[in-house]
Parts: C-alpha cells; structure tokens; sequence
C-alpha cells in the first residue's frame, strides 16, 4: 500500500539503497575494521531550503557524519556514505540520524542491523 502525501504537505523523504542502488542488498556481515558503503537519499519536499546533515551511529556511538548541505525545495541528493564498525557483536544497530537546520534532535531516523565478526 502506498500513500500519497496530500497537497500542499510539507516533508522530508530520508531513504538508504543498498550498494546496487536498490533496496535491499545491504551489508550485513562485516568484518571490524571493513568498510561498508549505502547511498543515503534526501529529498526536500519542505516548501523552502533546508539545511540537513547525517549522523551513522554504530549500537550508540557516533562513527562517521556527514554534511551539512543545503537542498533547495524538490531538489534531491544521493550520498554514498561509508561507515566502519570498531568492534565485534551480533544484531548491531547502525542508525542513519538525519538533522535538519541544525536541530539538535535527530529528524528522520533509519536503520539496518549488521552482524560483525573478529575475521572472515
């Protein structure tokens, strides 16, 4: 089921695509120390600019940020961001924390579970 926002509604779309541009295909098992890559979308439905930048935070702590920028209302942009997990853990939260005109509370927040060994 799709919903379509009614007119005139102001928002933010927030999405992560997996390596191939697709949902889905995520990293899901890594290595510590590997570096794993998503592209990360925004598109400003706002009614006006917006400054926005990302956080990755791995099981709660803060691993890469990326941004700020600036999009104009409709304007869309695609980041690849790449985080790398420091420790080993099953069912770890990586969260894409997105900030809007500097808030100090995240906006829109998503997440993938990763499983992270000591080597392959």
């Amino acid at each position: 089921m799709v919903a379509a926002p009614r007119a005139g509604e102001q928002f933010t779309e927030f999405y992560v695509l997996g390596l191939e541009g697709e949902v889905g295909g995520y990293p899901g098992e890594l290595v510590v120390g590997e570096k794993a890559t998503v592209t990360v979308g925004i598109v400003n439905h706002e009614g006006t600019e917006t400054s926005y930048y990302i956080e990755v935070m791995i099981d709660g702590v803060k691993n890469v940020e990326v941004g700020p920028f600036v999009l104009a209302d409709e304007d869309t942009r695609e980041e690849e961001v790449s985080f790398v997990p420091q420790e080993a853990g099953s069912d770890q939260k990586a969260e894409f924390l997105l900030y809007k005109d500097g808030e100090a509370e995240p906006f829109r927040t998503l997440q993938l579970f990763i499983n992270v060994t000591d080597r392959l």
